[in-house]
């Protein structure tokens, strides 16, 4: 497999950490809402990074998805249909990481992880199979 490819697997794979990281935040009773939406937003954020890896896009150390769609797009225009629901995600990042605000609400984290679903689906559908994570030889 081209080291390329590699690369994009583990940006992937670690996508699919946070997501099943904040799967299991929202599992706990009561749901850690705040750890979960802090993964939410590390996992779409992850994807679409991997992603820019395929495209030999070098994107920096952004936590801000809009500007991530925003690049993507670029090469597929159909990543421009994400940005609403994706961009609010980036407050994700840093909103709920210390202490101040009150959590999130459980509906609104689990919103986020069906746009997480969504986004790891619409981003697989344009990466060629043997960079998936469970292609053969991983």
């Amino acid at each position: 497999m081209p080291p390329e490819l590699q690369e994009v697997q583990r940006w992937l794979q670690k996508a699919d950490h946070d997501r099943i990281g904040a799967e299991a935040a929202m599992e706990r009773d009561p749901p850690v809402t705040d750890v979960a939406a802090f993964h939410c937003q590390q996992a779409v954020e992850k994807l679409l990074k991997a992603y820019l890896v395929w495209r030999e896009q070098e994107f920096g150390k952004t936590h801000d998805l809009r500007v991530l769609v925003l690049t993507c797009a670029g090469f597929d225009p159909s990543f421009s249909e994400l940005l609403r629901n994706v961009a609010p995600l980036t407050a994700y990042a840093v909103r709920f990481r210390y202490p101040g605000l009150p959590d999130p609400p459980a509906n609104e984290v689990r919103r986020a992880l069906e746009v997480v679903e969504h986004v790891q689906q619409f981003v697989l559908d344009r990466l060629p199979a043997e960079a998936h994570p469970d292609a053969e030889g991983t």
